[in-house]
């Protein structure tokens, strides 16, 4: 594991513990172009990284009281689902398509972070979601990850606050669980179909840990939306890049 490879790591961990997601849209770009890896490789290996690094997430939110377990367990079965499905599907895919999936999803992301935020106002001025909409919303969450591993974050914690109530600080924490169980579901869609650098992904891995570590106590002293706004753009020059070179 390099030093570039582990700066690297500690940035994508940063993304997540500042912004309760961002991490796979900065790892698969980060294996592809940086580090050298098939996109098929790179995708599995996203999935493994950020399922780990959403799970010690989770687990700091867990502790503040902000992670709804019953809620997770709701939407989690049918993403899962979804995200294993994605992941069969994707082994038929060119990895160049993949790519330009990836890319317009960034650009997706992008466009949600630079929206004004307000779930929790437009939460309260809609009724529950009928079951059959949860449910769709799930398996569609899930089945983007699979495809071309994204955690989903950017559309699940709205999903979460717009669709079954929860409000938003609980909404981001129980996401990073959700998205544990999207990403560990989808690694195994990979499974057997990839043959990924395990000690690259191991030290990768733990630099991501030390970064959402660090970034969870950087969150309160940034201002979030400046921070949004800032990761937004990079995204975008990052995505247009992409579709350049793949299209």
């Amino acid at each position: 594991m390099t030093a570039l490879g582990s700066l690297l790591g500690v940035l994508v961990g940063l993304s997540l513990g500042m912004l309760g997601g961002g991490g796979s849209v900065l790892t698969v770009p980060i294996f592809v172009y940086v580090l050298g890896f098939e996109a098929k490789v790179a995708i599995a290996g996203s999935l493994a990284v950020v399922g780990v690094v959403s799970l010690v997430g989770a687990g700091r939110h867990a502790r503040a009281g902000n992670v709804e377990a019953r809620t997770a367990l709701v939407f989690a079965p049918l993403a899962m689902g979804g995200a294993f499905a994605g992941a069969r599907t994707a082994t038929l895919l060119a990895d160049w398509i993949q790519l330009v999936l990836f890319a317009t999803v960034m650009l997706a992301a992008a466009g949600l972070m630079l929206r004004p935020r307000g779930p929790s106002r437009l939460a309260r001025e809609r009724p529950p979601a009928a079951p059959w909409l949860v449910g769709m919303a799930a398996v569609g969450v899930g089945v983007l990850t699979g495809l071309v591993g994204v955690g989903g974050g950017f559309l699940i914690v709205p999903a979460l606050v717009l669709l079954l109530q929860v409000p938003i600080k609980r909404a981001v924490g129980t996401s990073l669980l959700i998205i544990a169980f999207n990403a560990a579901a989808g690694f195994a869609g990979y499974l057997g179909q990839v043959t990924l650098p395990v000690p690259l992904l191991v030290g990768f891995g733990a630099a991501a840990v030390a970064g959402v570590l660090v970034g969870a106590q950087l969150a309160a002293h940034v201002p979030s939306r400046m921070l949004r706004r800032g990761f937004a753009v990079f995204l975008i020059v990052v995505a247009v890049w992409m579709l350049a070179q793949n299209l």
